[in-house]
């Protein structure tokens, strides 16, 4: 009976040995430094700013990054332009409406051709966008780059870091934020570059 069971009983436990090897990562920085930027190069005006109340759990396995899942999510309240009339109409209900949808996110669906580049790892990251509550499928390449016992050189604690930079393009009129509207002085392509450091301390 025993020697009936034991292929099962040998996957059950290599899968339960791979997975506890995921190390959870933690981005909502108590240092502030965590950053969301954006870009929207319309005919007439540029407007560039950023966010930077970032949030997310990841897990990561440094043998097996492929496994990767976890999500990052950026308070909608924080984005920020230099101009404070510009800012107000970003946050206000025609656009972003930051009461109503306070939250913008990312959750990954699966990493796909994982190669290294020296300290690095190069993926294609797959996974679902949330803006103002309208969901969509996005592909975006990625940077993974796992410091192991370099968070103590970052916060002053022992553990992990793992460093996430990915660069893509959204459409504001796939999110439904005025579209067709405005083009000349806001674009409809939204650049967002994305550089986040997630810590996992030492238990």
């Amino acid at each position: 009976m025993i020697q009936k069971y034991f292929p099962f009983l040998a996957a059950l436990a290599t899968s339960t040995f791979l997975s506890a090897k995921a190390i959870t990562f933690d981005f909502k920085d108590p240092k502030g430094i965590n950053n969301v930027i954006f870009q929207m190069d319309a005919p007439l005006e540029s407007i560039n700013g950023s966010g930077q109340a970032v949030a997310g759990i990841v897990k990561f396995d440094p043998d097996s990054p492929e496994s990767t899942s976890g999500s990052i999510t950026l308070a909608a309240a924080s984005l920020h332009v230099g101009n404070p009339v510009l800012k107000e109409h970003i946050h206000g209900e025609e656009w972003m409406n930051v009461k109503k949808f306070p939250e913008i996110k990312f959750v990954l669906s699966k990493l796909e051709n994982v190669r290294k580049d020296g300290l690095h790892l190069l993926a294609v990251a797959k996974g679902k966008m949330t803006i103002r509550k309208v969901t969509k499928e996005i592909t975006t390449p990625v940077k993974l780059t796992f410091l192991k016992g370099m968070l103590e050189k970052r916060n002053r604690v022992p553990g992990d870091l793992l460093v996430i930079r990915s660069k893509f393009v959204v459409k504001r009129d796939d999110f439904g934020i005025r579209p067709g509207e405005k083009l000349e002085k806001v674009s409809n392509e939204i650049e967002i570059s994305l550089n986040v450091a997630g810590a996992a301390p030492s238990k």
